[in-house]
């Protein structure tokens, strides 16, 4: 797991948590940001698990000796 993987995922549960809350305290900007940072979570999170795929690849084609 690498720091992308991490910090999207926090992200992303903050931003649930923001919404939610919003929600509850009937404001809609409050709703729109938790919205807008669980949009940036996931494109974050999604980044760090292609690079993990990355990571993988290389070590993979390494280990061929080619």
């Amino acid at each position: 797991m690498n720091a992308n993987q991490i910090n999207g995922t926090f992200r992303t549960l903050v931003g649930k948590i923001q919404e939610k809350s919003g929600h509850v305290l009937g404001n809609k900007r409050q709703v729109l940001r938790g919205l807008q940072r669980q949009v940036l979570g996931l494109a974050e999170k999604r980044l760090g698990d292609l690079q993990e795929s990355a990571h993988r690849v290389v070590g993979h084609v390494r280990n061929l000796n080619l």
